[in-house]
């Protein structure tokens, strides 16, 4: 994580979660505020329909890197991994509002609105660079449709109380071969998300690495595996495998069908996160993991 200062941001873009009054309110506060500064505000498409009227360029989200060099995004990490996925190609920097729940990435509390966001604004902010996952099919030797993610890409069985067969290569090399639910591949990012609800370790965000964490196996020895993270993974799955899908943030989902490879690796390019200044990780994890906590009165 990088202490900056001095950089401004002219043009921002502000995208808020839809058919949500607490999230309605807060991207009206952000506007408020950013409006009584010098930058120039560019709305999401959807999210322009929070406004009664406004006098604002709107444009799809995917598009926002053109213009914009910074992009306020209000909602919970949720909505942070959508717009993360559509714009880390642009480069763009992204500072969240958090109105979901744990707040991972969306580190500003609605009541600090003007003061962080002022902070940002007058260049007082740490940059923190996080690697993204792009997952590909092959089949039959030819590469399909695919999808990049933030937090992790799981590959498994499509169907509740359903098991398959898979084998897991990493750089080329047998890892095993399981029968299980399936399979979580995660990053740094993401080992705070589903990874850990399934027994996965936490992972500093700064990490170069990815875990692979299996889900209900048929065993009792496998366990999570951290890898380097510009590893290639590559998930095969068994001809017998009858739904298979894998999902890419658990936003977006691709069918399978037995036979089928998914290739994992690292995406090119970076999402680039920005926090005021204090932020930190453990900090937030004591307060959102609860790690502050006793047992007893001591």
């Amino acid at each position: 994580m990088d202490s900056s200062t001095g950089k401004s941001f002219q043009t921002i873009g502000l995208v808020g979660r839809v058919g949500n009054s607490m999230v309605s309110d807060s991207v009206l506060a952000v506007e408020r505020f950013l409006s009584t500064t010098k930058s120039e505000i560019v709305l999401e498409t959807a999210t322009a329909s929070i406004f009664s009227e406004h006098h604002y360029e709107t444009m799809e989200r995917e598009a926002l890197g053109g213009p914009c060099d910074l992009v306020v995004v209000v909602g919970g990490d949720g909505s942070i991994l959508g717009v993360a996925r559509d714009l880390a190609k642009s480069q763009v920097p992204i500072v969240g509002v958090n109105r979901g729940g744990l707040g991972f990435l969306a580190d500003v509390s609605p009541d600090q609105i003007e003061q962080k966001l002022g902070s940002v604004l007058a260049g007082q902010y740490t940059i923190d660079e996080r690697f993204l996952l792009e997952a590909r099919i092959v089949r039959e030797d030819e590469f399909l449709e695919g999808s990049s993610a933030l937090n992790d890409v799981v590959v498994h069985a499509g169907t509740m109380s359903r098991m398959m067969d898979f084998s897991l290569y990493v750089d080329g090399d047998l890892v095993y071969e399981q029968r299980s639910d399936g399979l979580i591949v995660s990053t740094p990012t993401g080992s705070t998300a589903y990874s850990l609800s399934a027994g996965g370790p936490i992972m500093h965000p700064g990490l170069d690495a990815m875990v692979v964490v299996p889900m209900f196996p048929h065993t009792l020895t496998s366990r999570p595996l951290v890898v380097r993270g510009d590893s290639d993974i590559k998930v095969v799955i068994a001809k017998t495998a009858e739904t298979p899908k894998f999902s890419c943030d658990s936003q977006v989902d691709h069918a399978l069908k037995g036979g089928d490879e998914v290739h994992i690796a690292k995406h090119p390019h970076r999402l680039n996160l920005l926090y005021p200044l204090g932020h930190s990780f453990f900090e937030s994890c004591r307060s959102k993991l609860d790690w502050a906590s006793r047992l007893g009165n001591g």
